[in-house]
């Protein structure tokens, strides 16, 4: 394993490549953040140079919540909570607390490492938690695995996932994805705020892809849930190009939501990163799950006991 650590510290922070077999990951310290994940020299996720802030939540982290909190506002065991709006545009406050943290090295390997940080009680979320979270190689691909403990008084509201860009070869348009999920979790269109549950066979065309098939041109920017799982528990999510080429990512029921993205940009193609991969984010619990009251449905809201903890996983692998 090699740490990069030299006089000027890259932008996106020191630099942790691990290896093994024919895989080859690049994990940033700013925000836990998967910077890059080769296969035989074959991109698996979008990757970004080490020396520039890392663009949007490409790779990062996600903690103390994955996706958005409404207006920033949440009311968790009787009291009424605000955060910062990280997404100004859209007046939401977007991955929580974790993703501009600087995790250092807890412990290192040559095929894996293992970083810490601790997110301290603040404005709108008074509770210290420790976050520590290990990406570790093997011959089935990229394990992170993420261990929050509540160091705090009080039970902590919490939930975590991943934003990795996965890639095939080709355009985005050109690949076939594979998603075995019943429901999506409809949205405004301006702000991206939860409106319900619906079956994907509600507009199939642009959800369902419980059958693999060519992504084409729709738009997606949703979460989804009622996941078909195999004999072992288990979910897998697959891109890929027309010889079956591309990576696929797989989490367990710790997980029971998953956030895709076609990273359409506002400024639409030629903007940086339009459609240069596909966001596949394993979430613990739904978009603004910190307002679980406000829902018919489950929203998979983690709640922390004082020195507890919370596990959850994934795994990133080729598919060739």
């Amino acid at each position: 394993m090699n740490d990069e650590s030299a006089s000027v510290i890259p932008a996106s922070g020191v630099q942790h490549t691990i290896t093994a077999g024919d895989y080859e990951a690049t994990i940033a310290s700013v925000g836990a953040t998967l910077r890059s994940l080769r296969y035989r020299g074959r991109d698996l996720v979008v990757p970004f140079e080490a020396d520039i802030v890392r663009p949007f939540f490409r790779g990062a982290t996600l903690a103390p919540w994955p996706n958005r909190i409404v207006d920033g506002r949440y009311t968790f065991r009787g009291r009424q909570y605000d955060v910062a709006l990280t997404e100004p545009g859209r007046g939401q406050a977007l991955h929580g607390l974790a993703s501009w943290l600087d995790f250092a090295p807890v412990e290192t390997a040559e095929s894996w490492v293992t970083l810490g940080a601790t997110i301290q009680p603040q404005q709108g979320y008074p509770w210290r938690i420790r976050v520590e979270t290990t990406f570790a190689l093997g011959a089935d691909g990229l394990t992170q695995r993420v261990k929050a403990t509540n160091l705090s008084r009080d039970f902590a509201p919490w939930g975590t996932g991943p934003h990795p860009y996965l890639v095939a070869p080709g355009a985005l348009d050109d690949w076939t994805f594979t998603l075995p999920a019943a429901q999506v979790l409809t949205v405004t269109p301006d702000r991206l705020s939860p409106v319900g549950l619906q079956p994907v066979t509600a507009d199939a065309e642009r959800f369902d892809f419980r059958e693999s098939r060519t992504i084409g041109t729709v738009m997606i920017d949703h979460a989804y849930t009622d996941l078909v799982r195999d004999r072992d528990g288990l979910v897998t999510t697959r891109v890929a190009d027309a010889q079956g080429v591309g990576a696929a990512i797989t989490w367990d029921s710790r997980c029971p939501w998953v956030q895709i993205h076609t990273a359409d940009q506002p400024a639409g193609p030629g903007a940086p990163g339009h459609r240069a991969g596909l966001a596949v984010e394993p979430m613990t619990c739904a978009p603004d799950a910190f307002n679980d009251d406000s829902y018919p449905f489950d929203t998979g809201l983690g709640v922390i006991a004082p020195g507890d903890s919370h596990k959850a996983s994934w795994r990133i692998s080729a598919l060739s």
